[in-house]
């Protein structure tokens, strides 16, 4: 038996502490760029959440019918603890994000490597690391990586399992449960590497035992849902679900970040030795992705959605470079074919990163949030308004409903029953006739309708205040009922001109205000 040299082990262990230390670093500091970010909509989790914590239940609002207008359950219910003890829930999801991407970074290295050697834990790696969008997820608020990191998870299981390899029993049936209580798609991506795993374990009673468990819990966590909000799926597949001209766009707009990923992915089908591994990512990667190619997803900021299934595509992409290094002929050939094929993957996912049409809106989001919508909810908060009539409509129900705690009409349908299965949001904001109603737009002027809101209509007998600037092309206008309008204005105006302090002068959407930002950190 041969043993490794001394010098040739200590560079080995030189160069995969260089690597690991690389990543990190890289990790850190694009976690450091997007630290600002968080998206809207992470701000409807955490209301749920807030909620759930206080003994009122999953609700959105306290004293109404129940309604399920978020599709994270799991993750809901995993920031309510931090609710309890009073944390920043914006803060406490990047932290915990910020870990499980780590966590990826980590599983990435070490299946690539197990899997299909250094090269593959190489590409796999850097293909996450440097891929903007990432950061941003990690910081968005949102189950995201969480969700992500699970799928990658359960990929990994299956490819072990069609190594023959032992698996813990219980972790593909608990995977199952778990990504279907981060997202209700989620049963049905890990199904496809826990079909591979159930199939080689066919004859393990064990085995079956875990399943059994598994289908247990899950549906007896799907009865609950029904039994307490009166419908077996969440509220925002009814408004979302089947725009299939939307979708169509989400493909489109997609396909051009990870086509090529999936193109590199597909070379493992050519080799006898490595299909079935090419099958099964694929399979995972498909069924990610038909959801949305049919609900026609909304704020898919920086290809949200296509990242749920991005790790798995780094692995994949890792494990074919692999594969085309193999074949590629004598030895000195295969290093050179298989650090360019992998240096041209890399390279693809971060420029596509950088240069996405979305990144300089979103650099700016959370700034823009802040200054706009988050001090609007704060300003409602610190009026003398009495509990009875802290009442509001909205269309971009995150913030605003959250930092106010306002009881909310979300009329854009998401938190709103009635809405969301066809009742016009025109009749439900007159009928109630909340004490703020707040109207979206796209330009200084006051639109004729918003979201199906007829803006005169709905309005009438209130007193306009005034607008708030979120960013160039985005304005929140106020309606206040006449006995409170004057307490409004003066707490919103106060409000929004303390968090524009905070950047003055500046509503572009523009990388060049970002790197600013970033620069006056230092």
């Amino acid at each position: 038996m041969t043993s490794v040299a001394p010098g040739r082990s200590w560079r080995t262990v030189v160069g995969v502490s260089a690597l690991v230390t690389g990543l990190l670093a890289l990790f850190a500091l694009g976690t450091w760029a997007a630290w600002d970010f968080t998206v809207d909509d992470a701000y409807i989790t955490f209301r749920y959440s807030e909620h759930l914590a206080e003994g009122h239940g999953p609700v959105w609002n306290v004293d109404g019918d129940p309604v399920e207008g978020f599709t994270n359950f799991g993750w809901m219910v995993l920031l309510a603890p931090a609710a309890a003890l009073g944390w920043d829930l914006a803060l406490t999801a990047a932290v915990v994000s910020a870990a499980l991407g780590v966590l990826v970074v980590v599983m990435l290295l070490r299946q690539g490597h197990r899997l299909g050697g250094r090269l593959a834990a190489v590409v796999a790696s850097l293909a996450f690391v440097v891929f903007l969008p990432t950061y941003f997820h990690v910081n968005g608020g949102l189950e995201t990586v969480a969700f992500a990191a699970v799928v990658l998870r359960a990929t990994v299981v299956g490819l072990t399992a069609l190594r023959s390899e032992p698996v813990r029993v219980w972790e593909p049936p608990a995977l199952v449960v778990l990504a279907g209580l981060l997202r209700p798609e989620g049963v049905l991506v890990a199904a496809v590497p826990f079909a591979v795993w159930l199939w080689r374990q066919r004859h393990d009673r064990i085995a079956w035992f875990w399943t059994a468990l598994a289908g247990v819990v899950g549906l007896g966590y799907v009865g609950w849902r029904w039994w307490f909000y009166g419908y077996p799926l969440p509220n925002t597949f009814a408004v979302k679900f089947g725009d299939l001209d939307a979708g169509w766009a989400w493909v489109e707009d997609t396909a051009t970040v990870v086509g090529p990923l999936v193109l590199l992915v597909g070379l493992l089908l050519l080799r006898r030795t490595t299909r079935a591994q090419g099958a099964l990512v694929l399979g995972v990667v498909a069924a990610t992705y038909i959801a949305y190619a049919v609900s026609g997803p909304s704020m898919d900021y920086l290809h949200r959605y296509a990242f749920h299934a991005y790790p798995v595509l780094c692995l994949g992409a890792g494990l074919a470079v692999a594969a085309v290094t193999a074949t590629a002929g004598r030895t000195r050939h295969r290093r050179m074919v298989g650090a360019a094929t992998g240096a041209l993957a890399v390279a693809w996912v971060g420029l596509w990163g950088v240069l996405s049409e979305q990144l300089p809106l979103v650099a700016n989001y959370g700034v823009d949030l802040r200054r706009s919508h988050e001090a609007i909810g704060t300003a409602l908060a610190e009026t003398a308004v009495p509990p009875p009539q802290r009442t509001l409509a909205v269309s971009d129900a995150g913030a605003i409903p959250y930092f106010s705690d306002w009881e909310t009409i979300d009329y854009l349908g998401l938190n709103n029953e009635a809405i969301a299965r066809g009742a016009d949001p025109t009749r439900v904001v007159s009928e109630q006739r909340p004490t703020v109603v707040v109207v979206t737009a796209y330009n200084p002027g006051m639109p004729r309708a918003a979201y199906g809101l007829r803006v005169t209509e709905a309005t009438s007998g209130y007193e306009y205040v005034g607008r708030v600037r979120m960013r160039e092309g985005y304005w929140q206008h106020l309606f206040v009922l006449p006995e409170w309008a004057g307490e409004v204005a003066e707490a919103v105006e106060r409000r929004a001109a303390e968090e524009a302090a905070e950047d003055p002068g500046r509503y572009e959407s523009s990388l060049q205000r970002w790197f600013d930002r970033l620069a006056g950190r230092f």
